[in-house]
């Protein structure tokens, strides 16, 4: 297992908690795109579609980006990796999980931490248009589901590498972190808009999820539990967590992966900072900053590039070389 030793990121020192360094980019961070996107619809294998903004810099190299739970495209997160890729003349792929984007989709199935199937339409749509090189990125929900498709998928062989950042490797681990008391914040925020998401689906399918009388709940077990779980076909979510744990799929993986997952990571469980879980793996690199919160990895006066980004491109390069 290739564990990545003394990390490069130094957090700012205005930002003096794991809480700042995750809510702070998420607040304040604003882009001027280096290029306009194309949004288009991909269509799924049942029907339904997946939400595509494309950035077209006619590259023969492009990177396909995964947001985290209930994210989409256009979180600040999501759009600094994309400059920072369009900086170095790669097309990027930034897509939306089912549900997520702004619009409903038409299946009675939203999205969840390992619907790699749908990954899976997305890298075939890319992959299909016969670049040379072609890896994948993922943030926290959508870093389970990269990694998790990287050991379950056979896959092109111009799909070359991937990143995937502060990743819950191990669900039921994170979804019990998330539901602690301290961290009430963010799960209040994630419940909200699950609530919201649901509510809209019992709208456009009335006859899903009959045994579910209220709308409403108080922990993303119990979301999991009750609307995760028994919409994707799983005997509730500790099964659907133990399915769906990209921490089983590692060793399977084929191709040079980079997780970066930071120690004071506030959704992150003890078991997903355990370099033990890697040993038999050849191809991912593990590497643990000190500092960096959840999807934060700050950086002042880089010209709004943050670390993770400059560590990714590095990354991808490199493997891009080889």
């Amino acid at each position: 297992m290739p564990l990545i030793k003394g990390s490069s990121y130094r957090r700012p020192s205005l930002l003096c908690n794991a809480h700042l360094e995750t809510v702070i980019p998420s607040l304040t961070r604003k882009f001027n795109l280096l290029i306009r996107k194309s949004r288009v619809k991909v269509k799924t294998p049942d029907d339904d579609f997946l939400l595509v903004d494309e950035y077209n810099t006619s590259s023969r190299k492009a990177v396909i980006i995964s947001h985290g739970l209930e994210g989409d495209s256009e979180r600040p997160y999501v759009l600094g990796m994309v400059n920072r890729f369009i900086r170095e003349e790669y097309n990027v792929y930034a897509w939306n999980f089912r549900g997520c984007g702004g619009e409903l989709n038409k299946v009675a199935r939203m999205y969840h931490s390992g619907a790699t199937y749908d990954l899976e339409t997305i890298v075939s749509y890319v992959c299909a248009k016969n670049y040379e090189t072609v890896s994948v990125i993922g943030f926290s929900l959508g870093g389970n589901l990269t990694l998790k498709y990287l050991g379950e998928y056979s896959y092109p062989e111009n799909l070359k590498s991937a990143v995937a950042i502060s990743v819950p490797l191990d669900l039921a681990g994170c979804s019990n972190q998330i539901d602690s008391p301290k961290n009430a914040f963010y799960a209040r925020r994630f419940l909200i808009s699950l609530t919201e998401k649901t509510t809209r689906k019992r709208e456009q399918m009335p006859h899903i999820l009959p045994h579910l009388k209220k709308i409403k709940f108080n922990s993303l077990f119990q979301f999991d539990d009750l609307v995760t779980a028994p919409l994707h076909g799983f005997d509730g979510a500790d099964h659907y967590y133990a399915s769906n744990s990209s921490i089983s799929f590692i060793d399977k993986i084929k191709i040079p992966t980079l997780v970066i997952n930071a120690k004071n990571d506030p959704f992150l469980s003890d078991s997903c900072l355990d370099p033990s879980y890697f040993k038999s793996s050849e191809n991912v690199y593990f590497e643990m900053p000190k500092f960096g919160g959840h999807v934060g990895f700050y950086t002042f006066g880089q010209d709004n590039v943050f670390w993770s980004e400059e560590r990714a491109l590095r990354f991808i390069t490199l493997q891009d070389r080889l």
